[in-house]
């Protein structure tokens, strides 16, 4: 009895381990499998990973739909040519005006800046108390020799009625015609005298050498002044203003005398007309610009030394015509993104002329048949393969 009790006994332990050993083998297999799959999962994410950096190929190969672009075809319209630039208003005619004479003390200034002067009209007294006494002593001395010259012109009449009878010889009237011409000459001699003084007198006063606005006013009553003193007043001859403006050596060739132009001073809402009359006939070699100057009728808003843009005629011209949402620009310049064979994305530089109210110039680059993304150029890579969707020209 007690034999077959322990057989039984150790037959049991033997199932009991054998049932455990095939329970081990059971969690390891399941988690192995675990470990797989995720393997699996993280390979096949990784390869996703990377054919998503790959859109074009991923787009020809695997089927994947294409972005559509709005594409235009703008053709060719007839565009006034305008050339916009700044510059600086001056007076056109500046005028300098200074002491033309000896000078002086100042006695009174009459005009002011913003004052408007006739031709020869006084703008400074200079103190004359010097000079009109010595015109006083000219005019006085014109009487003396007046008064010698008649006195002469006696003695040689009554020396003319005494030759012929004998008692005064020929030698005598023509001492006596010699001292009548000295005399008459010291008349003329004191007049010339008299007269210069008073044109020095009159050159004391500083006067407008022509009609025109006073800019500028650089004297005040008892200043000493004289002709080393500079420049006194400054005047816009007849008021008339003009804008210098320097535009580009390819610009200056679009422009001639008699252009028309449109100037709007700075902080102005008003524009003015002008007119070119004069354009410069050499290029700064420094900045390879030249300047332009437009003529420009009076007006309060027109202040020399102010800056203005403006905005010069410079023909019509014949290209195409995009909306600012086509064309883009980097650091390499403004450039659009053309459709071309097989749909595929190109880059092309265009330069930009005018701006119109229903698209921008574009003056070299396209020749207006070409199909011109409209909109999303940003997002767009040369060689991308795009669907286009055509849209109408502006």
């Amino acid at each position: 009895m007690n034999y077959d009790a322990k057989i039984d006994s150790d037959e049991a332990v033997a199932g009991h381990i054998d049932s455990g050993s095939e329970a081990g083998e059971s969690v390891v297999t399941r988690r192995m499998v675990v470990i797989g799959a995720l393997i699996v999962l993280v390979l096949v994410g990784l390869w996703f990973i990377n054919r998503m950096g790959e859109p074009h190929e991923l787009g020809k190969d695997a089927g994947v739909q294409m972005p559509s672009v709005t594409v235009l075809q703008p053709g060719r319209a007839t565009v006034a040519g305008e050339i916009k630039t700044t510059g600086t208003l001056a007076a056109r005619r500046e005028l300098p005006v200074g002491v033309a004479g000896e000078g002086g003390r100042v006695e009174r200034v009459l005009v002011e800046p913003g004052d408007w002067v006739a031709a020869g009209q006084v703008l400074a007294i200079i103190d004359r108390s010097v000079q009109v006494q010595e015109a006083a002593g000219l005019e006085a001395q014109i009487g003396v020799t007046q008064a010698d010259a008649r006195l002469t012109q006696a003695n040689l009449e009554r020396g003319l009625k005494l030759v012929d009878r004998g008692f005064i010889s020929k030698a005598d009237i023509d001492r006596l015609t010699a001292t009548r011409d000295a005399a008459a000459a010291r008349v003329r001699v004191a007049q010339a005298q008299l007269r210069e003084t008073r044109a020095r007198i009159s050159r004391l006063n500083i006067v407008a050498p022509a009609a025109g606005l006073v800019l500028e006013r650089q004297i005040e009553p008892a200043q000493i002044v004289s002709s080393g003193s500079g420049v006194l007043f400054r005047i816009a001859k007849g008021g008339e203003m003009e804008l210098k403006a320097d535009v580009t050596e390819e610009s200056l060739l679009q422009i001639s005398n008699g252009v028309r132009a449109t100037v709007t001073p700075v902080g102005s809402a008003r524009s003015y007309s002008g007119e070119v009359w004069q354009v410069s006939p050499v290029i700064d070699p420094q900045d390879r610009q030249g300047t332009v100057r437009i003529a420009l009728s009076y007006a309060p808003e027109l202040r020399p030394g102010g800056f203005a843009s403006a905005v010069i005629s410079a023909g019509a011209m014949v290209v195409p015509k995009l909306p600012e949402s086509a064309i883009l620009a980097d650091e390499k310049g403004s450039y659009v993104y053309i459709v071309g064979k097989g749909d595929r994305v190109a880059r092309r530089a265009v330069k930009t002329g005018p701006i119109t109210a229903d698209g921008i110039a574009v003056v070299e680059g396209i020749t207006g048949s070409e199909r011109v993304v409209l909109r999303a150029g940003a997002f767009l890579s040369p060689g991308e393969k795009v669907e286009p969707l055509r849209a109408t020209a502006p």
